[in-house]
């Protein structure tokens, strides 16, 4: 399998919307560090909040917990970045069933073998509470899919032959079982037994930011760093991977928010992973609240 083939679903990790059971081994080169932010400033001048005081700021921020309550369903379509190098026109051959060209090739060989040319592709996210969620991920004119229906999940990988129903295994369920769901880890915290802990100050993209740490009622750990004037959640810590054996950190930065029936949303989203220089990025170009969504889209087909 190649290293495009190989990493094609796992990117669906970074929509926090994370999708690990789709996350699979890289074969990249790692280098000696990946894509951080500097430690800290020398001085900050950013007000001394607590951590309360700036979780009702985020919310606010964010649409308001009223505005995330009344969401039902949720749905994102975009783009996402799915690798580079030859890797791609061998993955396109692999899904293709051999080395013939294709309707659904997503571009040339010549241009797939382009150095550091990413790939882009089309990716849809449905997500409805209490923590269902569907992503499909187009491929070589074929789909990948991955649904968890909150309780067990299943996943169909066609860009590797696969076209069977796979069941998740017990890891992957119990990740997405500790998937903070709609709202995200800080929204509705109080609610939810949610810990939350002021750890300090550090510049995430050359702005100041909170780092908070956050427990769930389940005791998952993770850090989130809230902008410290837009006081939105602008990188957050992501599940961890395991690559070459060895467990790699996750960080994923939230850009371009935009309003949306009241609601603050993140357009652009980018992952990266401790020790790989390549990072990805998601795209978002469409964002529906509530739209209505089919119960069949969450059920596992029959064989």
């Amino acid at each position: 399998m190649s290293r495009f083939a190989s990493r094609l679903l796992g990117i669906a990790l970074c929509l926090s919307l994370s999708s690990p059971s789709l996350a699979a081994e890289t074969q990249a080169k790692p280098v000696a560090k990946a894509k951080t932010d500097a430690k800290a400033k020398a001085k900050t001048t950013v007000p001394r909040l607590s951590a309360a005081q700036i979780v009702k700021k985020h919310v606010a921020a964010r649409g308001g917990a009223q505005a995330w309550k009344a969401v039902q369903t949720l749905s994102l379509s975009g783009k996402m970045d799915a690798g580079s190098g030859d890797s791609v026109a061998r993955s396109v051959r692999v899904a293709q069933g051999g080395n013939r060209k294709g309707h659904g090739e997503l571009a040339p060989a010549s241009q797939a073998q382009e150095p550091g040319k990413q790939v882009q592709l089309p990716f849809t996210l449905a997500k409805q509470r209490p923590n269902k969620s569907r992503l499909e991920i187009e491929f070589a004119g074929k789909t990948a899919v991955q649904v968890y229906d909150g309780a067990h999940g299943w996943k169909k990988r066609p860009f590797l032959n696969r076209n069977e129903v796979e069941s998740f295994t017990p890891q992957e369920e119990k990740t997405e079982a500790e998937s903070p769901g709609l709202d995200g880890l800080l929204i509705g915290a109080d609610t939810k037994g949610t810990k939350v802990e002021l750890e300090g100050v550090e510049p995430v993209e050359g702005r100041d930011a909170y780092k908070l740490k956050v427990t769930t009622g389940a005791g998952l750990v993770r850090r989130v760093w809230i902008d410290a004037k837009s006081f939105l959640d602008v990188k957050l810590e992501g599940v961890p991977r395991t690559l070459d054996g060895k467990q790699h950190s996750v960080w994923v930065y939230q850009r371009d928010f935009r309003s949306v029936q009241g609601l603050k949303v993140p357009f652009v989203l980018e992952t990266a992973v401790d020790g790989y220089p390549e990072t990805h990025k998601i795209l978002v170009q469409k964002v529906a609240v509530n739209p209505k969504l089919d119960p069949a889209a969450f059920a596992k087909p029959k064989a």
